[in-house]
């Protein structure tokens, strides 16, 4: 029988899951917000997903991945297009994002709502 962790879906599954910023756990100890995955009538793997705080740390680590620099080094035009992004996936919706996000950006809080509201009216 194959071992939970080679099996097929564990694989499948495991971009979108470092991704996410989430972890696996074998089924018998997963918590009541894990999400337990099941193939073939079996449960193979559950899933932890991150507090939303933490997901805001991972999609600014994977953000800065993706543009090769810290945000902080991005010209205006580039972080407006990153918060617009952010707030696309809720980024503000999680206590103190609007400061950890200006952190990441080295901006203001204050440059944060102009770029927000900037997106907004136009």
């Amino acid at each position: 029988m194959t071992e939970p962790s080679d099996h097929p879906l564990l694989a499948a599954v495991k971009p979108l899951v470092d991704a996410m910023g989430a972890e696996t756990v074998p089924p018998g100890l997963a918590e009541p917000d894990d999400v337990v995955l099941s193939w073939e009538g079996r449960e193979i793997v559950a899933v932890r997903l991150p507090q939303l705080s933490e997901s805001l740390d991972h999609i600014l680590v994977a953000l800065e991945r993706r543009h090769g620099m810290p945000l902080s080094e991005l010209d205006r035009k580039a972080k407006q297009s990153v918060v617009r992004s952010l707030e696309a996936r809720g980024a503000f919706s999680v206590r103190h994002g609007v400061e950890t996000v200006a952190s990441a950006l080295g901006v203001s809080r204050f440059t944060v709502y102009n770029y927000l509201n900037r997106s907004e009216t136009g």
